[in-house]
């Protein structure tokens, strides 16, 4: 069984999608995944699985969630070997040590095409920086995500896709906890 991690998109975020954990964790056994484990309350999943792809994944998880606890979110799957890569492959190395907080992952359904990163990097009015690495992305928030143009919104207008980001302390800790 691969050991996979499951990222929701805003759940339990400011009052919105509200979901427990718990409800989640049971849900996902009774659909068969093993070894089911949470992080946070924010929509972080740790479980084992057959040998369905993430893509399959995706879609069982966001139907079954959709019909069982009247959820609609999105599901962003990556093996814990793609978690590792991610943390391993990180452009970023000084913003990670010095400032991890405004350093995010964006999880991405697809790889965007370079003309589609070139137009988000057009689009950047502030301080921020960004990298792709296939169906990542790593963003440097110097002045904080807050206050940022550099929204959710229109990552996903430019790139062409959904997303689903978080702070590097986060993807560190659900790296740490897949290794145990």
């Amino acid at each position: 069984m691969t050991l996979r991690i499951a990222l929701l998109r805003a759940v339990n975020v400011a009052g919105h999608q509200q979901v427990a954990m718990g409800g989640l964790r049971d849900l996902l056994t009774q659909l068969g995944l093993v070894d089911v484990r949470s992080l946070l309350q924010s929509g972080n999943l740790i479980f084992r699985s057959d040998s369905r792809s993430g893509a399959a994944l995706e879609r069982l998880l966001e139907s079954e969630v959709s019909k069982r606890l009247d959820l609609q979110t999105d599901f962003f799957i990556r093996s814990a070997k793609e978690l590792t890569a991610i943390v391993t492959n990180n452009p970023y190395r000084a913003e990670a040590a010095s400032d991890p907080g405004h350093l995010v992952v964006m999880f991405l359904k697809d790889a965007p095409d370079a003309k589609n990163i070139e137009a988000l990097r057009a689009a950047i009015t502030g301080a921020e920086i960004l990298s792709a690495d296939g169906k990542q992305l790593y963003i440097v928030y110097p002045d904080g995500i807050g206050r940022s143009r550099l929204t959710n919104a229109l990552l996903e207008r430019k790139l062409g896709t959904r997303g689903t980001g978080r702070n590097w302390n986060t993807v560190l800790k659900l790296d740490a906890l897949a290794k145990t």
